[in-house]
């Protein structure tokens, strides 16, 4: 989508206050165009659904979707739209496991205004792009062998509905809210619960809440 030959963005971030820094910081530039926002992953999909920007900057710790399962649906629904992750998350599991779901490039939230500009361009232009710190963490897992070898972790084997269920659960929500939520039934809902709590080795709702913040999918 490009208006006046310049790029369209959607910025997905539930931080206001973030949300607005970047659109003054994007505003400036000739090339680039804020087209859209979402402060939720749910929202995200639907903006890149209805407008079909050229990219999408997307935090991963939202709420309704965390950013994870939204790449995969914006990937199915805007198959044009490019991604590019910007977060705090640093390790290499979530690097991974975005570029794997769909994302170009992945930056990081400490990131220089020139760096972010940069980041956005280079994956425009059809190339990927990752933070130099994040980088050096993908290669050196490379070259330890754990991108081949090592077996799929607790987190990676969640469904996309299991990852949106957990996020529920640790929000607060009930078992029927979250039925009513997600427009699924109580017996669906119970079933997820327990497969997390299966494949996690968690056993309660605060530990539960405490996984997924330590996965970012919700605030401290």
């Amino acid at each position: 989508m490009e208006t006046e030959g310049k790029k369209g963005i959607v910025i997905a971030e539930d931080h206001t206050i973030l949300r607005e820094g970047l659109k003054s910081l994007l505003a400036a530039s000739v090339d680039l165009v804020i087209v859209g926002e979402a402060a939720d992953g749910r929202e995200a999909i639907r903006r890149c659904r209805e407008l079909k920007p050229d990219l999408l900057l997307l935090d991963l710790s939202m709420p309704r979707l965390g950013g994870l399962d939204a790449i995969g649906e914006v990937r199915r629904e805007a198959p044009t739209t490019k991604i590019l992750v910007l977060t705090v998350h640093k390790t290499e599991e979530y690097v991974l496991a975005s570029l794997r779901a769909g994302a170009a490039g992945y930056i990081l939230k400490d990131a220089t205004h020139q760096e972010l500009l940069g980041a956005i361009r280079t994956v425009l232009a059809g190339k990927r792009y990752l933070s130099p710190d994040i980088a050096d963490k993908v290669i050196d897992g490379y070259l330890q062998g754990r991108k081949h070898d090592a077996p799929a972790s607790p987190w990676e084997r969640l469904t996309p509905r299991e990852r949106e269920v957990l996020k529920l659960v640790a929000e607060g929500s009930k078992n029927r809210e979250i039925a009513d939520f997600l427009c699924i039934s109580l017996k669906t809902v119970e079933k997820h619960r327990d497969s997390l709590m299966k494949k996690l080795d968690l056993h309660s709702a605060a530990a539960l809440t405490a996984y997924a913040i330590e996965k970012g999918l919700v605030g401290p």
